[in-house]
């Protein structure tokens, strides 16, 4: 089979957890879902699990899902952790 090339763009959904850290998936790629402790780890670790994701497809001659229609291309995120800044709002 041809291998696909060309650039892609996926949604992905970063989701905090209880415990701490991120987990990471990608509505698109089903089963394509990382973590990582901090959103910078979180982010690197779901950027190789895409390529691991596509490489599989192209081996295996499965070509890229049908994709949904992208809802949002980049988002800003900020996350204040209250109890850290505790002084602020006393």
């Amino acid at each position: 089979m041809k291998k696909q090339t060309g650039q892609y763009q996926f949604e992905v959904i970063f989701t905090p957890q209880e415990e701490g850290g991120f987990t990471v998936e990608v509505p698109d790629l089903p089963g394509c879902i990382s973590e990582g402790e901090t959103l910078e780890e979180a982010e690197k670790n779901i950027h190789e699990a895409i390529e691991l994701y596509l490489e599989t497809l192209d081996e295996r001659g499965i070509p890229l899902p049908e994709r949904e229609p992208l809802k949002m291309l980049k988002m800003n995120v900020t996350i204040v952790r209250l109890d850290r800044h505790k002084k602020s709002y006393a």
